[in-house]
C-alpha cells in the first residue's frame, strides 16, 4: 500500500504463478529480495555501511508465497504457519546410502519432539533424481519438503548455506538474526545426542558437550558393558558367560560391525588374525576384544558371532546402542580402545589394525608416535621411485609433507597414511610394503 502511495504500480503481469492479483502484487511488493536490496542501496547515503539481517521468513521471501512446502500428503502449506518454530532444512536423497539410515533415525526423533508438543518443523530439501523418486522417498517422511519442481529454491538455499555433502541438517532459530543462531552440523548432534539436543541452542549444546566430557572422564569398564540386569557377556563355547569384571585391567576394543556389513566382513579375517598373534605374545593376556552387535536379527547375530574369537555383548542389549552413542560411531566397523583404567585410548583402532597391524598393540599415542618415526626411518631405505608390477606407471615415494596424506591402498584396498608410492599421472597409490618383490627402481632415483 505504501508503494502505491507513493505512485508506484506493480506489474502482476511478470508473476507467472496462478493465483490472484493481490498475492501477485505481494509477491512483487513484499517477497523480492533483490527489491529490497535494491531499495536499501537507494535509501543510504553514499559511503554508509550497511546492515543485513535475515529472519526465517526472509530467507522464504521470494519462493513461492502461498505454498513453498508440501506436507507427506501433497497438501499445501503457507510458510506463514512455521513462525516462531525451531526449523531443520534437511538435505538429502533417495539414492545415496547413508541418507536413508540418518532419515529413519531422523524420524523417530521428529515423532518423538511431535508428541512430546515441541516446537519443531522439518523441511527436506531435495536431490533427488527425478519427481518419482522424490515422491516415493518423501512419502515416507513425517514432514514437509520444497516442492521438487521448485529447483530456484532449492538452488537458493544449498547456496545460501554452503551444503556441500549430503545428508545435512541445517537448523535454524526462531531468532535467526542472531550470529549463533544458525547450526549446520545437526546430523552430528541427532546422531550424538537425539532428541536431547532439542531445541539446539547454544546454552542446550553446550550444556550436553559438557555432560558428555564429564561422563567420558569418569567411564569405567562396568558401567560401560554392564546393567542391572546383567554383569556378563558372551563367550565361547556359547553359551558361555564371562563376568565383565574379569576384563577389568586389561585393554580392551569394542568391536562395532554386522554379519550385513561388507567392509566388516571384509576387515573380520585380518582383525581376527591381529588378535590372535597379539594374545600370542606375553604382553597380549591383557588384550580383549567385544562384539558390538549391529545385526538386524539374532540368527544373524548367532552365525556371525560364531567366527569370531572374542567376546560379545547379548543380542539386542541396550547397551549396544548406548555404546554407539557414547563413542559418536557414524559407521561400522569402527573399533574403539579403552584402556586397562577403562578410559578411551582412540577411536582409530580400526585405522591402526590396517597400518599397523599387530604392531599397533596397545594402541596408545606413545606407540603410534614409535611406530611413525620407526617408519619414518625405514624410508629412508626406500628407493625415491619404482615401477609395480601392478600398475603401468612410475611410482613416486611420497610422505605427508610432500604431497602424501590418508590414503586407499589400490594393491590390497586398506586405509595408508604417511609414506606411500603415488603415481604423479593418475593418482594411483600403494602402500611400500604392497609394491610387488622385484619391482625396479628407475634408475638414478634410488
Amino acid at each position: 500500500m505504501e508503494m502505491k502511495k507513493s505512485g508506484y504500480s506493480p506489474k502482476t503481469n511478470f508473476v507467472l504463478q496462478d493465483v490472484k492479483e493481490q498475492e501477485k502484487e505481494q509477491i512483487l511488493c513484499g517477497h523480492s529480495e533483490k527489491l529490497a536490496a535494491a531499495f536499501g542501496l537507494l535509501s543510504t547515503r553514499l559511503g554508509s555501511p550497511l546492515r543485513e539481517i535475515r529472519t526465517l521468513g526472509f530467507l522464504f521471501a521470494g519462493w513461492n508465497t502461498v505454498s513453498w512446502s508440501l506436507s507427506s500428503g501433497n497438501s499445501s502449506v503457507d510458510h506463514s504457519t512455521k513462525k516462531g518454530k525451531v526449523i531443520g532444512l534437511y538435505f538429502a536423497a533417495n539414492w545415496y546410502p547413508p541418507c536413508w539410515n540418518f532419515t529413519q533415525v531422523l524420524s523417530g526423533i521428529y515423532e518423538e519432539l511431535k508428541t512430546n508438543g515441541s516446537n519443531f518443523e522439518i523441511v527436506y530439501v531435495s536431490s533427488d533424481e527425478d519427481s518419482d523418486a522424490f515422491n516415493s522417498y518423501h512419502s515416507g517422511m513425517p514432514w514437509l519438503a520444497i516442492p521438487f519442481s521448485d529447483l530456484e529454491t532449492k538452488k537458493a538455499l544449498n547456496r545460501k548455506f554452503d551444503v556441500e555433502g549430503i545428508p545435512c541438517l541445517v537448523i535454524l532459530q526462531p531468532n535467526d538474526n542472531k550470529e549463533d543462531a544458525t547450526l549446520h552440523d545437526g546430523v552430528e548432534l541427532v546422531y550424538r545426542f537425539g532428541v536431547e539436543a532439542f531445541p539446539f541452542t547454544k546454552e542446550r549444546l553446550e550444556k550436553l558437550h559438557e555432560e558428555l566430557r564429564e561422563k567420558h572422564d569418569n567411564q569405567t569398564l562396568t558401567c560401560l558393558l554392564t546393567n542391572h540386569d546383567r554383569d556378563f557377556l558372551l563367550g565361547h563355547p556359547g553359551p558361555k558367560q564371562v563376568p565383565v569384571a574379569s576384563l577389568t585391567g586389561k585393554t580392551v576394543g569394542l568391536y562395532f560391525s554386522a554379519q550385513w556389513c561388507i567392509p566388516c566382513v571384509k576387515f573380520d579375517p585380518k582383525l581376527i588374525s591381529i588378535y590372535q598373534k597379539i594374545k600370542q605374545t606375553p604382553e597380549g593376556e591383557d588384550f580383549e576384544i567385544v562384539f558390538v552387535s549391529h545385526d538386524r536379527d539374532q540368527e544373524s547375530f548367532d552365525s556371525y558371532f560364531d567366527k569370531m574369537p572374542w567376546l560379545a555383548l547379548p543380542f539386542g542389549d541396550p547397551a549396544a546402542k548406548d555404546l554407539a552413542k557414547h563413542f559418536d560411531v557414524k559407521g561400522i566397523p569402527c573399533l574403539v580402545i579403552l584402556g586397562p583404567d577403562g578410559k578411551t585410548v582412540t577411536k582409530q583402532g580400526r585405522n591402526l589394525i590396517n597400518l599397523y597391524q599387530e604392531n599397533a598393540y596397545p594402541f596408545t599415542e606413545a606407540k603410534v608416535e614409535v611406530l611413525e618415526k620407526q617408519i619414518d626411518e625405514e624410508a629412508k631405505s626406500l628407493p625415491r621411485s619404482v615401477f609395480h608390477s601392478g600398475h603401468r606407471h612410475e611410482l613416486s615415494l611420497v610422505s605427508e609433507g610432500n604431497g602424501g596424506g590418508p590414503f586407499i591402498c589400490c594393491s590390497c584396498d586398506e586405509q595408508g597414511c604417511g609414506w606411500a608410492y603415488l603415481c604423479l599421472e593418475c593418482g594411483y597409490e600403494v602402500h611400500p610394503r604392497c609394491v610387488t618383490a622385484g619391482a625396479q627402481a628407475c634408475t638414478g632415483n634410488s
